[in-house]
């Protein structure tokens, strides 16, 4: 008597209302957190203070960082540039942050003028910018490892700092670790050889490694071992928290059974099906009943199972580590 209040029963839009609720309540909680971690306590990023300048130019190709003989002086060294000095404006434009100020120096070749601020006034410096070869920039503030290309070269390293983001600087970050978040979901199948390989083998195991509730734990009690200020501390947990949230929402989207997503795509595709029997005028196919593909489900949820158990081993046995 209670086959029409049956769950495959129910339209197809109130069924992805209900199987998306749970991971978005992740989704929710991860952007929660983090928007409150980098607009209230900030995160530790490069800035537009000199941390360094470099006596010559050196390619960054070069496997060493020492000055051959005759090299010329870099351009930051012969502008007078030090370490310490904010720079406020490249060529008239003011920086707002070491990603801005980095492009801009990449786009440049020849004099620029740049606006420094040195114990509490300003200066303006003149630097005859070069070609050289940097560390290639992966779009984010990072950069790829061994990828090198030519660019306008200035010569000194940013100082870091914990610095509070903007709203929209904190919604840039939020897109950045999704966009991640999607690509090592991706790649995951590919690092069960070396995870593998350091649960039973001894391998190393690397710092982009699989990690499980175990290893979460682990990397919980290095954070507040860290000889860091106690609200980094704190903030660096939020952070994971907001990792996992984050990690489950995406995990669960996957249009696999049992997970939520594969409940979804069972809704998605009986509206298509639906739609396609009305536009040729064919008889409504009714319901899609996701149980039919419970054997599918059984394998999807036993593989599951068996990385659940490898990640463990590998947390206990060869755990990830900060420090």
């Amino acid at each position: 008597g209670d086959e029409k209040r049956l769950f495959y029963t129910r339209k197809p839009w109130k069924r992805v209302i209900v199987m998306f609720a749970g991971p978005f309540m992740n989704l929710i909680l991860a952007v929660v957190i983090f928007m409150s971690v980098l607009m209230g306590f900030g995160i530790n990023t490069q800035t537009t203070q000199v941390g360094s300048v470099s006596e010559c130019v050196i390619s960054a190709a070069a496997k060493t960082d020492k000055c051959p003989h005759g090299a010329k002086d870099s351009p930051a060294e012969a502008a007078g540039l030090r370490a310490g000095d904010k720079i406020v404006s490249f060529n008239g434009h003011a920086v707002p942050d070491w990603g801005a100020l980095q492009q801009q120096i990449r786009d440049t070749t020849g004099p620029a003028t740049l606006v420094v601020e040195r114990h509490g006034a300003r200066r303006t410096l003149h630097a005859d910018l070069i070609e050289n070869k940097v560390a290639k920039t992966d779009g984010h503030g990072g950069y790829v490892p061994g990828q090198f290309v030519t660019a306008g070269f200035l010569g000194f390293t940013p100082a870091s700092g914990v610095v509070q983001q903007s709203f929209g600087q904190s919604v840039d970050r939020m897109g950045n670790m999704v966009e991640q978040g999607v690509s090592s979901l991706i790649n995951l199948p590919a690092k069960v050889p070396d995870l593998w390989d350091a649960a039973f083998n001894g391998g190393e195991r690397k710092q982009d490694s699989p990690m499980g509730v175990v290893g979460a734990a682990r990397v919980g009690g290095e954070v507040f071992s860290l000889n860091i200020p106690p609200e980094q501390r704190v903030a660096t947990m939020l952070f994971l928290v907001a990792g996992f949230n984050l990690s489950l929402f995406l995990f669960n989207m996957l249009p696999l059974l049992p997970l939520d997503g594969g409940h979804i795509a069972g809704a998605v595709w009986e509206s298509v099906r639906r739609a396609f029997a009305k536009i040729v005028r064919r008889p409504d196919p009714g319901p899609f009943d996701v149980a039919k593909l419970m054997p599918v489900a059984y394998v999807v949820a036993g593989i599951f199972i068996c990385f659940t158990l490898l990640v463990l081993v590998a947390d206990v046995v060869n755990p990830v580590k900060l420090t």
